[in-house]
């Protein structure tokens, strides 16, 4: 695993550290850029603490959205550009200055689960037919390893969200279907049900029949049978309380997100999987009220729902790539390009 997500801070570096970050990352996303460059590019980032902080942030950045968005793309460097690249490298610097320090646990889970043998991108939903007939719907940006043996069939959740159909073992073992996480094994007692990885934690939701959970840490309590219609939370030392699930937690599998007077900042970071880039809700609407049904494979026209439909704007940078709810007629010097179409 590299280093770089363990060392992202939540504290931007100096700004000259991010200035000459941003520099370099346009430098070297230059077509002339050279291996000459790459090499002192290593050789500034090696040369001090605030320089590896910086850079760190920048590699996190261009992961999430992709390489340098467009917005951003410059001449090559022996034009004479000089202003426009400086003010592309001052609007870079900005946003590094602001990468936030959800995204370490973002990039922890896309590196978990980049080796795994059945994944989905941002946005895009799958579903698989397993061996023994159980069927596996895996949500936005997943990863998962699917292993039956003699003994079991497990199925291992390395990032994001999955629901499970399992299906009886025709085997004379019976063998037990198991889904395992960071947090512990959970064991089918035939049923459907969902389950997402929530950093150190994992959720789970019983739609049908029941399922045992055993945390997986050393003090971990006596495992607890989860029944139909309830879900929880659980990490590798405890096991939370439950509490009523319902069908609308997986409207995700119809293409759909479900929002019944959840909070606009609830909403967002939910939207948020589902789009590239990032998507943040100013705290001073953080708290409105947010209801209705909207089409996850749209994110775009979900924006223009929410703008048509409450008191708020939604303000893009970088071709879309960065997005900000903030309430409406707030002072910007960025104007709003969301569409408002219902």
């Amino acid at each position: 695993m590299k280093q770089l997500a363990f060392e992202a801070p939540s504290v931007a570096p100096p700004s000259r550290a991010l200035d000459e970050a941003a520099d370099w990352l346009v430098r070297l996303n230059d077509s002339a850029a050279t291996d000459d460059d790459r090499r002192a590019c290593e050789r500034w980032r090696q040369s001090h603490p605030d320089n590896a902080r910086a850079w760190a942030r920048a590699e996190l950045l261009m992961n999430k959205l992709g390489g340098l968005p467009s917005a951003l793309a410059m001449p090559s460097l022996s034009r004479p550009a000089q202003a426009g690249r400086r003010a592309a490298v001052a609007r870079l610097a900005a946003l590094l200055a602001a990468v936030p320090a959800g995204w370490v646990a973002w990039q922890l889970a896309s590196e978990r689960g980049w080796t795994a043998e059945h994944r989905t991108a941002t946005g895009e939903r799958r579903e698989l037919r397993l061996a023994d007939g159980s069927r596996l719907t895996l949500n936005t940006a997943s990863a998962v390893d699917v292993r039956f043996d003699a003994a079991q069939r497990l199925v291992m959740l390395h990032a994001g969200e999955i629901l499970i159909a399992t299906a009886p073992d025709t085997t004379a073992a019976h063998r037990p279907f198991r889904v395992a996480t960071e947090s512990g094994v959970m064991q089918a007692l035939g049923t459907r049900f969902s389950v997402r990885r929530e950093g150190a934690a994992t959720h789970i939701a019983v739609l049908e029949g029941a399922v045992r959970i055993s945390p997986g840490g050393s003090g971990a309590p006596a495992p607890r049978v989860l029944p139909a219609g309830q879900q929880g939370r659980f990490t590798a030392e405890d096991i939370g309380n439950f509490t009523p699930a319902d069908e609308a937690d997986v409207a995700w599998t119809q293409g759909m997100l479900l929002a019944d007077r959840m909070r606009l900042a609830d909403f967002a970071a939910e939207l948020s999987r589902y789009r590239p880039g990032a998507l943040h809700c100013d705290a001073a609407i953080g708290e409105l009220r947010i209801s209705g049904a909207f089409p996850i494979a749209d994110t775009d026209r979900v924006l223009g729902m929410l703008v048509s439909t409450y008191p708020v704007d939604a303000v893009t940078r970088l071709r879309g790539y960065w997005v900000t709810l903030v309430p409406r007629n707030i002072s910007t010097d960025i104007s709003p390009n969301i569409s408002t179409k219902g």
